[in-house]
């Protein structure tokens, strides 16, 4: 079951990100000191209810039939009716069973309830494995960016939500 989410749930959500973004730092070789910008460090509670309350910004959450929370995504609306989403995971134990594929089909539904017509994302370009799951979701490569506080580049993807009405 997909929920929003609210203050309640900040604390469980903290822990979903960073747990399932470790699996990449891991992989990746980033650290707390070589990527303390990096999802997987950078998440705290004070970060997500900042992002919740004064970004406004839209924040879903798989759960268990228990109400355990196993994965978490949210989007983050633009005035230019494209929104960007974030942070969509799944915790290592509950992947590979189309969870990551429920919580996107959702992002789609929801941006377009809002109006929007693209979804922009960010990924580790290095991760090809990402990448290649979220072009056969629909997603386009248009770019990537070097940042010096990374040691990785940042890949950017986009979908038009238009083209995503057969998947739904």
């Amino acid at each position: 079951m997909i929920k929003e989410i609210d203050r309640n749930d900040i604390g469980e959500c903290v822990n979903v990100i960073r747990k399932s973004f470790l699996t990449v730092a891991e992989e990746f070789g980033f650290t707390a000191d070589n990527a303390p910008r990096f999802t997987a460090f950078a998440t705290d509670e004070e970060r997500l209810l900042w992002q919740l309350e004064k970004e406004h910004r839209l924040m879903y959450a798989y759960c268990l039939e228990s109400g355990e929370i196993i994965g978490y995504y949210s989007l983050a609306l633009q005035d230019n009716h494209e929104c960007e989403l974030n942070n969509l995971c799944v915790l290592p134990e509950y992947r590979h069973k189309h969870i990551g594929t429920d919580l996107l089909d959702d992002a789609y539904s929801k941006a377009r309830s809002k109006g929007c017509t693209k979804i922009n994302i960010g990924i580790v370009e290095e991760n090809a494995v990402l990448r290649k799951w979220y072009e056969n979701n629909g997603f386009v490569h248009v770019g990537t960016k070097k940042f010096d506080f990374f040691p990785f580049t940042c890949g950017y993807m986009e979908i038009l939500l238009l083209e995503t009405i057969d998947k739904l």
